[in-house]
């Protein structure tokens, strides 16, 4: 089940079960915040292979590369949030915190959160906007102020020249998300080779170039749709061959196809 939390209408919520489902890897442009209310879920996010047994926090920063499949035979359930970048730097503002709030650790074990986040998911999802609202301000408040570090995780810079490369091929991605991007492409614009190229994206993002454009086209579909476009239009906008084609993508990265989420964002309205 996907929905719009009732105080916050840019917070999506998720509350799932899988046994069989494997995330590949993929992005958010939001905060992912899971709680693990069941089973056990092995992930990657970064370089960092973590498992997250029941009652275990995830945490992962905006567009941060990550996975996620079963972790034992029952799989898992969650409840997972997806705070805006907007919403995790207010709360933190009114918290006295100038910088953006990021968290080195993917893995929390904090209990007195986790019945914290647990009552604000319960909370949205019973729609009392007033309660919603209280109970999801004391969850961040308690994340933010005891695991956030205000900085991003240590992690090895990607070169220079490789970051530099990676800024224009994201930038002619986006001014043309639905183009072709043969890795050609990509090397005329970067005056490299394609093997480069494929070093390019891996050192700086953790895509290879491919998966990398994918994964921008599933947010921005998702994005279309949430501005009221069918799923074939928002498929064809964003790039992909056909809706059918939207929907694997999208539900490799989500876990839930993009009707279900439509439908959920449509009974919010």
């Amino acid at each position: 089940m996907v929905w719009r939390h009732p105080r916050f209408h840019d917070l999506s919520l998720l509350r799932a079960r899988f046994r069989w489902h494997r995330y590949e890897l993929h992005t958010h442009p939001t905060y992912v915040i899971a709680l693990i209310t069941g089973g056990c879920e092995r992930l990657r996010v970064g370089g960092r292979r973590e498992v997250a047994p029941v009652n275990a926090i995830i945490m992962v920063n905006p567009e941060e590369c990550h996975d996620g499949e079963a972790g034992c035979d029952e799989g898992w359930a969650y409840r997972t949030f997806y705070p805006t970048v907007d919403l995790m730097g207010a709360v933190a503002r009114e918290l006295g915190q100038v910088s953006l709030p990021l968290f080195p650790r993917t893995i929390l074990s904090d209990p007195a959160l986790a019945d914290a986040l647990a009552l604000a998911h319960r909370t949205a999802e019973e729609g009392d906007a007033d309660a919603a609202e209280a109970t999801m301000l004391l969850a961040l408040r308690r994340l933010i102020v005891r695991h956030s570090d205000g900085g991003w995780p240590a992690i090895v810079l990607p070169r220079v020249a490789s970051a530099r490369r990676v800024a224009m091929y994201r930038e002619m991605i986006e001014a043309d998300i639905a183009g072709a991007f043969e890795l050609e492409r990509f090397a005329e614009l970067g005056g490299v080779t394609r093997f480069q190229v494929i070093r390019d994206f891996k050192q700086v993002t953790g895509f290879t170039p491919s998966a990398f454009v994918r994964n921008r086209r599933v947010q921005v579909a998702g994005r279309l749709i949430e501005g009221g476009e069918t799923l074939a239009e928002a498929a064809i906008e964003a790039g992909f061959a056909d809706q059918s084609h939207l929907t694997r993508a999208f539900k490799l990265s989500h876990g839930f196809t993009p009707g279900v989420m439509r439908r959920g964002l449509r009974v919010n309205d």
